[in-house]
């Protein structure tokens, strides 16, 4: 390069830095958006972000800021929210003005806006109160779901006693048995454990929740423009879900030659049916085939990962703490016996149990920065002003980690939810499932999943590890959009 271009390229540069500090520094000077460090040009506060322990990062710049501050993922502003009392204001008390789903470009990507995950507005609305019904009138917070989890729990029994004492690695036998609830609600049908189909898409939900977690998901979000260049490991994420829309779609196909109106069978059934009644609306309707699959494919996900991996980190746990799990089977030892599988009226006589499923949920803060929110107007909040369409993280972490309510925190211990004389004690901070009217839609299921899985498989089985309990750690693998526990082995000995 010439010796005066590579002085004009430097005045660029230059000039365009000193654009983006008067800009940066104009709207701070109106005293209007929370605090937060400065960024740079292009990058933002990226050179400050762990991204592989994200919501570690933000824990710490909120002591620092304050309970809102302000980051810059890449050239993306965004508010961060940290502890209780701004979380709870925001997605509680004023849940309308933060209901708006934020970008989260990895994602925006597949969903194109469409199915209940990452929709918004009027879609959205429609959508999720369509699914809310209809996860409810097929069973959801009922007897006769209570009755098909207890079913798969058998299934899954006979696979632990398959292992016959050897060791194993439980993702591919947790992910299909709690995929398995949600699928007969929404396919009407369960999969064999040996169906080759469905034990791929297990591979591909586990891939991608590990994608979404890793470093190369959180570079695509800071930089998805630069990273659509770049190859690794983020190129598979669309390619997944792809998959899995077209399973749904043959579902969908396979449910057209035999839907009867009069008594639909699923969530698919019953889309169809609603897509029908709306086909005067014409274009306008969100009933459409698009947002089918994506509502389908978004539970079916949603269902299949959150539940498998909480009891796969669970199980993890009770290996590094076996006197935890010992003190559990005395108790469903205690209540339930052997004589019967456990059920859902057993929770209320069981305070130990409980308290040990809610401690494990706060202390692996699954998806510890919820999913995005966002702003669809300037908004006053506390003494600053949110700018319209900004994407807020609700620091989940902040919450489930706050010493007030939980005494050492960073220490699993079931006494954080029970009172001294051992009765199960509720908190207001226990927010796994977020909060608001974006909290999850399936957070009934899910509980019901996690308590009964977890104590028929402790009823029948003692869980050992392959090392020492000491030397098992207990740090996610990947810490960003979600905390994946470590890959790790197990024996399942029959008691």
């Amino acid at each position: 390069m010439e010796p005066l271009g590579a002085v004009s390229v430097f005045l660029a540069i230059c000039i365009s830095c000193l654009v983006f500090l008067a800009a940066w520094r104009s709207t701070w000077a109106k005293g209007k958006l929370p605090p937060g460090p400065a960024p740079l040009p292009i990058l933002g506060n990226a050179l400050q972000l762990k991204i592989n322990h994200l919501s570690q990062t933000l824990q710490e710049l909120g002591e620092k800021y304050g309970p809102v501050f302000t980051l810059h993922f890449g050239a993306e502003r965004v508010v961060v929210l940290h502890g209780y009392e701004a979380i709870k204001e925001a997605l509680i008390d004023r849940g309308e003005e933060f209901v708006a789903r934020g970008r989260l470009p990895l994602a925006d990507k597949f969903s194109q806006g469409q199915g209940i995950l990452f929709s918004n507005g009027e879609r959205w609305k429609q959508l999720r109160r369509f699914t809310l019904t209809t996860l409810r009138n097929f069973g959801m917070g009922k007897k006769s779901i209570e009755e098909r989890i207890q079913e798969e729990a058998r299934y899954l029994l006979e696979k632990f006693q398959d292992t016959k004492g050897r060791p194993f690695e439980p993702t591919f036998l947790l992910s299909p048995a709690s995929s398995n609830i949600i699928c007969s609600i929404v396919f009407g049908t369960r999969y064999e454990y040996n169906n080759k189909k469905f034990m791929t898409l297990m591979n591909y939900f586990d891939d991608n929740f590990q994608v979404f977690s890793s470093p190369w998901g959180q570079l695509y979000n800071l930089f998805p423009s630069f990273m659509e260049f770049i190859p690794g490991p983020h190129k598979r994420a669309c390619k997944n879900v792809e998959r899995v829309k077209e399973f749904v779609l043959e579902e969908i196909k396979a449910h057209e030659s035999d839907m009867d109106p009069s008594a639909p069978r699923d969530f698919i059934d019953c889309f169809r049916m609603k897509m029908d009644q709306e086909k005067h609306n014409g274009s306008s309707s969100e009933f459409t085939i698009d947002n089918l699959v994506m509502c389908a494919a978004d539970l079916f996900a949603a269902g299949t990962e959150t539940t498998s991996s909480t009891l796969r980190y669970g199980f993890l746990i009770l290996l590094k703490y076996p006197a935890i799990q010992e003190k559990v089977q005395e108790e469903i030892d205690r209540v339930v016996g052997q004589a019967r599988p456990p059920c859902m009226v057993d929770r209320g006589q069981m305070p130990y149990t409980d308290a040990v499923i809610h401690e494990i949920q706060r202390f692996i803060s699954l998806i510890p920065l919820s999913l995005p929110h966002a702003v669809l107007r300037d908004t006053p909040f506390r003494q600053y002003i949110i700018p319209k369409g900004t994407t807020v993280f609700p620091n989940l972490s902040s919450v489930l980690y706050d010493c007030r309510e939980f005494p050492n925190p960073r220490e699993f211990d079931p006494r954080h939810f029970l009172h001294e004389d051992g009765r199960f004690r509720k908190s207001d901070f226990f927010m796994p499932f977020s909060a608001g009217k974006r909290i999850c839609a399936g957070e009934g299921l899910a509980r019901m999943e996690l308590f009964l899985f977890f104590t028929t498989i402790l009823q029948s089985f003692t869980l050992k590890p392959l090392v020492h309990p000491k030397d098992i750690d207990l740090t996610p693998q990947f810490s960003s959009i979600g905390n994946m526990p470590q890959s790790y082995q197990l024996c399942a000995l029959p008691r």
